[in-house]
């Protein structure tokens, strides 16, 4: 296959060029050239810009191509109908924050979508991510038809995540000692290994397969607890799990999710369905999981090897995790 990779040098992006290289397939990459230059190279790479920088793509034809980094309608428009004609398949990384509404009975792909009244609008924020990557599938769509496949993951985690949304619990564990686990421990959670959601995605333009998926782990397959002891487990090191309550969380004012990654208060009016999407026609189209452990480990051995003056987007500061637990145990 002859895959074109719009990015394909962070994150997902990496992950997908890594899986087909080693598959054999005839991998291409178009992006700035600004990030991780030394990866892939004897992969062609094609310097451009997405916003009007598409000239290196002009003549070109590819089996498929990825868009890994499409956020805003009119830039995804661009990129679709300049190679609606040279490319059999097109695939766009879309987001479950596509839902509206998500269900606490579980979120299908046939659920209602998130709508954004101002489709101008190019300012990502937590109430414009989804409903401007709902205005990005549409764009495929229109192009694409039928030959469009649309990825919707849940939390994508894993090695050489930029975000620090999951990497922070086994960071954190690989530390030792008294550790803030927040709120009910049974309280299930949903992501998914970047590894393999790669793998899915290699696996579906290779076969030809079009069409809607969410892609993410199969609901109450896990827990934070199951997380937190998983990451105690492999860190291998003399640690505390000590378990806070949502309201206290709350009263001091503790950053849900990006402060303590993977976490929400059971307050919110969205915790019940915030980890509770389906991935069904992914699952029957042969996506698969790998173990915890797994991905637990290989996170936890990338995470330290990063400098330790890098500045981290997740996760609680030690000091202010010191003083939450002083107060939780007083």
């Amino acid at each position: 296959m002859k895959l074109l990779i719009i990015g394909g040098t962070v994150f997902l992006g990496r992950a997908v060029a890594e899986h087909a290289v080693e598959q054999g397939h005839q991998v291409t990459l178009f992006n700035r050239g600004q990030s991780n230059t030394d990866l892939f190279p004897g992969v062609e790479q094609l310097h451009g810009d997405r916003d009007g920088g598409l000239d290196p793509l002009r003549g070109r034809t590819f089996d498929a191509c990825l868009d890994t980094c499409g956020y805003f309608p009119r830039i995804v428009r661009a990129s679709a109908q300049l190679l609606r004609n040279c490319v059999n398949r097109y695939a766009l990384v879309s987001s479950v924050s596509a839902y509206s509404k998500p269900s606490p009975e579980g979120t299908d792909e046939s659920a209602e979508l998130a709508v954004l009244n101002d489709a101008t609008i190019e300012t990502v924020t937590a109430e414009t991510y989804g409903p401007l990557k709902v205005l990005c599938e549409k764009e495929v769509i229109a192009a694409f038809a039928s030959r469009a496949l649309v990825i919707r993951p849940g939390l994508i985690v894993g090695p050489h995540d930029p975000t620090d949304r999951f990497t922070y619990w086994p960071w954190r564990a690989a530390q030792g000692g008294t550790i803030l686990a927040p709120g009910r421990a049974n309280r299930p959670i949903q992501f998914i290994d970047v590894r393999d959601l790669a793998a899915w995605i290699v696996h579906m333009l290779d076969t030809g397969k079009t069409g809607v998926f969410n892609a993410v782990s199969t609901p109450d397959t896990h827990t934070m607890s199951d997380l937190l002891q998983t990451c105690c487990t492999v860190a291998n090191q003399s640690s505390e799990l000590v378990w806070v309550e949502d309201a206290f969380l709350v009263k001091q004012e503790v950053g849900a999710w990006i402060e303590l990654p993977l976490w929400i208060p059971e307050s919110d009016p969205l915790a019940d369905s915030f980890f509770n999407f389906r991935a069904d026609g992914a699952i029957a189209e042969g996506l698969r999981f790998r173990s915890l452990e797994d991905t637990v480990r290989s996170t936890m051995n990338w995470s330290l090897t990063r400098s330790r003056s890098r500045k981290w987007r997740g996760g609680l500061d030690r000091e202010r995790e010191r003083a939450l637990l002083s107060e939780w145990l007083r």
